[in-house]
């Protein structure tokens, strides 16, 4: 079952919400308008408490020791267990307490907008997406970029708790970090007994990056007035997918037939969306810098085949490729504004 959604069967329901759009594989609820957080902890299953206990070791003799060190957690909706291996230092954070995290950045949640939520696996893992007040608009107004913040967490002790500011552009669902400058979009917190306070300065840092959209879209607008030929485009493709140094060496020495048949084929999918792609036509995309770096973002969207969702989630959202060849995009972008086009020419 590729989707890995947690299908709760005391309810017979699948552990996700959408407001609207239709969403990993159509299952799940969809709402037609924007939930409070107690709505939407319900609507997606995640209304489930989390419980932790030690672990019970049976001797040889039949005689149960009770550890200290070695402890499980389990829901308490259908005292399904969770995680069996954990510390005790081992911090649970509550779902609720996700989505209060969420209330508190704008405040009494006035004006957060819960998109999607939803558990996998057995609830181990959950994760939100909310949009915040606001956008960010490029051009004169026809292509405009959403905010929002993603949220993940676990109750089996992988990984850490994970939030991330992440614009969309509404034309293309492009759902790529850009990098800003100076700024970390990216928060991870270690499950420990200081997690709870942890969270709450984490909310002032998401804060901040709601705040420096101001930036962003100043960066977006100057990027539409940059003029970039077809073939620089292609370069700037090729750099910011360029999957290692063997492969940066032979596209500097212009030995491209010398390249993998897979990295030649993922460069020419992304120039093919480039240039053919609806949303690569308009006047703040078509033949611009901006246009050139939602060739990159807008292929791991909207071209680039994952295994399931999860994985695609991973990939753009969570620090995998497109988190990071997109973060290469925004770079090579900036530097070009800075510095002019000649700095594809490797040669």
């Amino acid at each position: 079952m590729g989707h890995n959604l947690n299908l709760n069967e005391r309810t017979g329901k699948y552990s996700f919400f959408s407001v609207k759009e239709k969403a990993w594989h159509g299952l799940g609820q969809i709402v037609e308008d924007y939930p409070t957080s107690a709505q939407a902890l319900k609507f997606a299953g995640l209304d489930y408490e989390v419980v932790k206990e030690p672990n019970i070791h049976i001797l040889p003799s039949g005689k149960s020791v009770v550890s200290d060190s070695s402890f499980f957690t389990y829901r308490t909706d259908n005292e399904t267990i969770l995680g069996d291996r954990l510390g005790k230092d081992y911090h649970i954070v509550q779902n609720r307490e996700a989505f209060n995290f969420f209330d508190s950045i704008v405040g009494n949640g006035e004006g957060i907008m819960y998109e999607t939520a939803g558990a996998l696996g057995n609830g181990e893992r959950i994760f939100i997406t909310a949009k915040l007040p606001g956008y960010i608009r490029v051009g004169n107004g026809d292509d405009v970029t959403e905010k929002y913040i993603f949220l993940t967490t676990s109750h089996d002790g992988s990984g850490s708790i994970t939030a991330a500011f992440t614009p969309i552009r509404i034309v293309c669902q492009n759902t790529l970090n850009a990098s800003l400058r100076n700024m970390s979009n990216v928060v991870r917190i270690k499950h420990t007994s200081g997690a709870g306070d942890r969270i709450a300065e984490a909310h002032k840092i998401m804060g901040l990056a709601n705040k420096l959209t101001d930036q962003l879209g100043d960066i977006f607008n100057n990027w539409t007035t940059v003029r970039v030929t077809d073939q620089e485009v292609r370069k700037l493709i090729q750099l910011a997918l360029c999957p290692n140094k063997e492969s940066y060496e032979l596209i500097k020495k212009g030995a491209e037939d010398e390249l993998s048949t897979i990295f030649k084929n993922t460069v020419e999918d992304a120039f093919a969306y480039a240039m053919m792609s609806d949303t690569q036509q308009m006047e703040t995309t078509k033949g611009t810098l901006f246009g050139a770096y939602n060739a990159v973002t807008g292929y791991y969207q909207n071209v680039r085949k994952y295994n399931d969702d999860e994985a695609k989630l991973q990939s753009i959202v969570l620090g995998g490729t497109a988190q990071q060849n997109g973060q290469k995009a925004f770079e090579l972008c900036s530097n070009i504004h800075k510095s002019g086009t000649e700095i594809l020419n490797l040669n």
